[in-house]
């Protein structure tokens, strides 16, 4: 089992540190695009008892309403908080964060970044600060009515995280269109914790922008249904699942550290190459028009822009960057075989790091097995997605 502790007292966990919430306990919305049953305590249940994962960031902590159903939980369910931070529930820690939007007079787009604090008060106090700066602190994603700067030190006075997310994404993002050229434009480069690397990019990529040397990168979901948690996380070496456990490992203090990083080959995220806007035909970076309709506009994909951005060839040694495809992506892998596979081993994760191929087979067969163990290391072929579609996984 992954968390199975070392000779010094260290074990090994699974973190998905970006989970949106798309309905409050009493059916307000939260993340609009979110799905209706992606509640707080439907997160918890699926993350322990389905992925078999560890900790989980969920990042519309911030709603007043989500901190009072929190609250209730706590007291119904008997869970605690966590001296180092974080809310254990049950087989699961609930790190408290959420994600803001920054637009100030230094940006060139909008860039999502997220906070993360250790306690349900450090998230109160937060919150209501972040109240009197958006326009509905009971939404997701809203935009701050101050500086890059500002927020930063606002959540270094709680003794907070601040991760860009989804860092190269063309929308919403760091280096999609919120910089020209470096993150010292909009933000202070030393109250930066970690790097979200985002569906359409790895280690390698990113490790193309001399400046993000300095930082651990994390791949995380961002979820916004129940089925993609955990299709991207991290394993991590901590003494135990808290907030404080978890911030030694960024920063590699005590034997703590990010083991390796778990995601999708970036061709399987949304914007990995460049498209057509109108029909999403793929296209050279440099074209005047797509070669398949003439339309003019294009999305550029994330793979391009950073050819554009870089600065270095290669980047520090860092924890590997494992392709892994999520089950729900397998060809052939219906409903029936996941619950087949749920039934005999547990959680997705059970199945993806543990099961051997001949129990699999016995399960669901020998060519789902053989898909599966593929899956492990991404070793499925790859159609390369773009301009808001995902890529897709061919069985040969």
């Amino acid at each position: 089992m992954p968390n199975k502790k070392n000779e010094r007292g260290l074990g090994r966990y699974y973190a998905d540190l970006h989970i949106h919430i798309g309905r409050t306990a009493s059916g307000r919305p939260v993340k609009i695009t979110g799905a209706r049953t992606l509640t707080l305590e439907n997160i918890l249940h699926e993350a322990a008892e389905v992925k078999g994962i560890d900790l989980v960031g969920v990042i519309d902590s911030h709603v007043p309403e989500v901190l009072d159903e929190l609250e209730r939980a706590v007291e119904k369910h008997g869970w605690r908080e966590h001296e180092g931070g974080g809310v254990s529930a049950g087989k699961v820690t609930l790190l408290l964060g959420s994600e803001i939007e920054v637009y100030d007079d230094h940006c060139h787009g909008p860039i999502h970044v997220l906070v993360f604090l250790p306690t349900v008060q450090t998230m109160r106090t937060f919150s209501g600060w972040l109240g009197k700066r958006v326009k509905n602190v009971s939404l997701s994603s809203q935009r701050i009515y101050v500086s890059g700067r500002e927020l930063q030190a606002a959540a270094k006075e709680q003794g907070g995280w601040f991760i860009p997310a989804h860092a190269f994404t063309p929308f919403k993002s760091l280096y999609g269109k919120g910089v020209k050229h470096s993150l010292t434009e909009v933000f202070d480069p030393d109250w930066i914790d970690a790097i979200e690397l985002g569906l359409s990019a790895d280690t390698a990529m990113a490790d193309q922008i001399a400046e993000l040397h300095r930082y651990p990168y994390l791949t995380n979901s961002d979820a916004h249904s129940l089925r993609k948690i955990a299709r991207e996380y991290e394993e991590v070496r901590l003494a135990a699942p808290t907030f404080a456990e978890f911030e030694k490992a960024l920063r590699g203090e005590d034997g703590r550290a990010i083991v390796a990083n778990y995601g999708l080959n970036p061709k399987l995220g949304k914007y990995h190459q460049t498209v057509c806007e109108r029909c999403l035909a793929p296209a050279a970076p440099d074209v005047d028009s797509c070669a398949a309709c003439g339309h003019h506009r294009f999305v550029k994909g994330v793979f391009d822009r950073l050819a554009e951005l870089k600065t270095a060839e290669r980047g520090p040694k860092r924890p590997p960057y494992i392709y892994q495809v999520p089950l729900e992506f397998i060809p052939g892998l219906g409903p029936k075989a996941y619950e087949k596979l749920l039934a005999r081993f547990g959680t997705e994760m059970s199945v993806l790091h543990e099961a051997a191929e001949e129990e699999i087979a016995e399960t669901v067969g020998e060519k789902l097995a053989q898909l599966i163990v593929l899956a492990r290391s991404g070793a499925l072929h790859i159609e390369a997605g773009g301009g808001g579609r995902y890529g897709k996984v061919r069985e040969g």
